[in-house]
C-alpha cells in the first residue's frame, strides 16, 4: 500500500514503553557502577588509584544525569504531533 504523506523530517521526541524500560535499566546500571567506584575509592590509600576510581565514578554519574534528561520531555505533546497512520489508512 502506497501513501502520499510526506516523510517525517525529524522523529518525534516521544518515549515508548520499550524505550522507558531500557532507560530504567541503564539508569540502574549507571547508579550501581557509580556506587561501586565510590565505595572502592573510599577503601584505597593510593592517591593515584583513588583519583582514577573517583574519575570513573564521576563518568558513571554523568551518564546517569544524561539519561535522566531523556525522561524530561512531555510525552503526550510529542505523541500528539506524530501523525496517526491508522486514521489515515482508514480514510
Amino acid at each position: 500500500m502506497q501513501t502520499n504523506q510526506p516523510p517525517i523530517p525529524n522523529p518525534p521526541r516521544a518515549i515508548t514503553t520499550k524505550d522507558l524500560m531500557y532507560i530504567k535499566d541503564a539508569l540502574s546500571w549507571e547508579l550501581l557502577a557509580f556506587k561501586k567506584f565510590h565505595f572502592m575509592a573510599a577503601q584505597v590509600q593510593n592517591p593515584q588509584l583513588k583519583d582514577a576510581l573517583n574519575k570513573a565514578g564521576q563518568m558513571h554519574q554523568n551518564h546517569y544525569q544524561r539519561l535522566l534528561t531523556h525522561l524530561q520531555i512531555d510525552n503526550n505533546s510529542a505523541l500528539a504531533n506524530f501523525p496517526n497512520t491508522q486514521q489515515q489508512q482508514q480514510q
